[in-house]
């Protein structure tokens, strides 16, 4: 099935080369230089994708995400950032984007990246039972909603830092290494990319954890990886 492909991004040839490649998985996309200009294409366009350049004329790619974010749009959002932007990035997958990509990018990790996220999409939409609500310990986990809760108060979570939480809540006890990690909730597995993996947990604990120093649920297995601390999980679909 063809996607359709929202491309904001103001170097005009970086812009066309992205959009040439994409036709062959197949692709539909549209081009737009302007930051204005893309978060009403966004908002109207029912995209699958939208791959956001920060730096853009008119509006941020940052505050695109952000508003995007604010009025509820889930497409999943692929960021290109610059080497020295690290806040940046940090930034943008706090405010909600699924993932990012460092000028200058290879066109086959792009395209890993591209399937990854339509992989992530369809495997989701494909398990309609897997939407049911799920609660360990003092952490209620609703997919329909997009919602997290701990203790009758709502925890707001980025897109990745929900799918993270989630893969976790789905499997308690199970250790999981970085790579794994990447494999089964990025959707890609590349060397050098591990500290990913490091700051979404952190960000996570951050949100969830009385003391992320002292970490309840999200437990580091030194040496191999992370565990969601093992409890019975069940599902709250009758109570809700």
């Amino acid at each position: 099935m063809t996607k359709k492909v929202l491309i904001v991004e103001d170097n005009q040839d970086i812009a066309e080369l992205v959009a040439i490649n994409l036709q062959d998985l197949p692709c539909d996309t549209r081009i737009s230089a302007d930051g204005r200009q893309g978060l009403e294409l966004a908002i109207h366009g029912q995209f699958d994708l939208i791959i956001l350049d920060l730096m853009l004329p008119g509006l941020s790619g940052l505050e695109l995400c952000r508003q995007l974010r604010r009025q509820k749009i889930h497409t999943p959002v692929l960021m290109l950032t610059s080497r020295s932007s690290e806040a940046d990035r940090v930034l943008g997958l706090e405010i909600g984007a699924d993932d990012y990509l460092s000028k200058p990018f290879s066109i086959l990790e792009l395209m890993a990246r591209v399937k990854a996220l339509f992989r992530r999409v369809e495997v989701l939409s494909s398990k309609p039972a897997a939407d049911q609500p799920l609660c360990c310990h003092d952490i209620i986990l609703e997919p329909q909603r997009h919602r997290v809760t701990i203790q009758d108060k709502t925890i707001p979570l980025t897109t990745r830092e929900f799918d993270l939480l989630r893969f976790f809540m789905e499997s308690p006890g199970q250790v999981f290494s970085r790579t794994q990690l990447l494999d089964q909730v990025w959707g890609y597995s590349y060397a050098g990319y591990e500290h990913t993996v490091n700051s979404h947990i952190n960000r996570l604990r951050n949100k969830i954890e009385r003391d992320p120093s002292a970490p309840e649920y999200l437990l580091t297995v030194w040496g191999v990886g992370y565990k969601f601390r093992e409890a019975t999980v069940h599902n709250r679909a009758a109570s809700l």
